[in-house]
């Protein structure tokens, strides 16, 4: 029977164990969202994960949502992220990056020049974001037009170029959470009239075409994606039909050969069973690691990959208070409880401080 802490190959990357650290907005970045000495440290503690799959990283200016989140655009970024690299290399671990651009969910004092941000909509999301005054309603976006989308495309390519400068092992493609490319998966959101808009299909050509350069870029077997079939996170309805608007998405990158894809079950951060869905039937379209995320405790991710019903679980809050996750998991050990004060912004406190079982024992 397989167990969650037996070696797996994903793509083309060799991990130790199938426990993941999904992605974690920690709003820390140093001037120009380039990643911080903290950061460095913080991705260290963490290598022993069989992968880490870093904090969201806005693939352009445009595509920052969150004051403080870092980037993977610019020259003195890829620099800040190789040391990050270089780090968990040094003590034997993976990391892939999240390439991320928010839309909608956004303020226009995170943008350039204050301008709008862009969406597959004109309209509105009912949400909020962080900023220098603390979390604050987000701003009206304008629809892309259609001669702008390569050029999002073409970001996350070069983006995903950026990531293997920096040493990253892998990208993980952020499809969900009600971000750009979910505001174009999902009809709720989406109310174009042009080939991104309407049918599942077109619905799902920015996806596709993202991943496609991706891909191109960088190969199959590093690359990865998440996606949120029925999440309501940033004020993203749900789908007329989700089923087969993810189904149809998978499906369509089968010739892409991804290494893995993230699926957030239920509710982000939320309730697992918050609205129907087949994660089964969607794995059955996919042909390469499934990972699953969304409030798994250590029996219930143990079982599942036991059981085969996942190949990874992700975990999310307990790898921010407990370094030493995989070895608390494999040894059935407590966990340090989490400070939700210290998750969004500030310094050391809360971020590379949390102790280890070892550390605990020395105390």
């Amino acid at each position: 029977m397989t167990s969650l802490f037996d070696p797996i190959r994903v793509g083309d990357l060799d991990l130790a164990n199938r426990i993941v650290m999904a992605p974690l907005t920690r709003n820390r970045a140093a001037a120009g969202q380039v990643p911080s000495d903290l950061a460095v440290a913080y991705y260290r503690q963490r290598a022993s994960a069989g992968l880490i799959i870093t904090e969201a990283s806005q693939i352009s200016p445009e595509g920052q949502g969150y004051l403080d989140t870092p980037g993977i655009y610019s020259a003195g970024q890829v620099a800040g992220w190789r040391r990050v690299t270089d780090a968990v290399h040094a003590e034997g671990g993976r990391i892939a990056v999240q390439l991320w651009h928010v839309g909608r969910i956004s303020h226009v004092s995170l943008q350039p020049n204050g301008q709008a941000p862009v969406s597959s909509t004109a309209r509105c999301a009912h949400t909020k974001t962080f900023t220098k005054d603390g979390f604050v309603p987000v701003s009206s976006p304008r629809a892309l037009r259609t001669d702008e989308i390569p050029g999002v495309v073409a970001g996350f390519r070069d983006a995903a170029r950026r990531a293997m400068d920096a040493g990253f092992d892998g990208v993980e493609v952020h499809g969900a959470n009600g971000y750009l490319i979910d505001q174009f998966l999902r009809d709720s959101i989406n109310d174009r009239s042009d080939e991104y808009g309407g049918g599942i299909a077109n619905r799902t050509r920015l996806l596709f075409e993202v991943m496609a350069a991706v891909v191109g870029e960088i190969g199959g077997g590093r690359t990865g994606l998440r996606l949120s079939p029925v999440t309501p996170a940033n004020d993203a309805g749900r789908d007329s039909d989700p089923q087969a608007l993810y189904e149809h998405a998978v499906a369509r990158l089968a010739s892409l050969r991804l290494a893995f894809l993230e699926v957030v079950e239920g509710q982000t951060a939320g309730a697992r069973d918050f609205a129907p869905f087949d994660y089964a039937a969607l794995r059955s379209k996919f042909n390469g690691a499934w990972m699953v995320n969304n409030g798994y405790q250590r029996q219930m991710a143990v079982d599942a990959v036991a059981s085969g019903t996942a190949d990874l679980v992700s975990f999310g809050r307990p790898f921010i208070s407990n370094p030493d996750l995989v070895r608390r998991l494999r040894e059935n050990a407590p966990l340090n409880a989490l400070d939700t004060a210290t998750l969004y912004g500030g310094g050391a406190k809360g971020y590379i401080d949390y102790p280890t079982l070892d550390e605990h024992a020395a105390h």
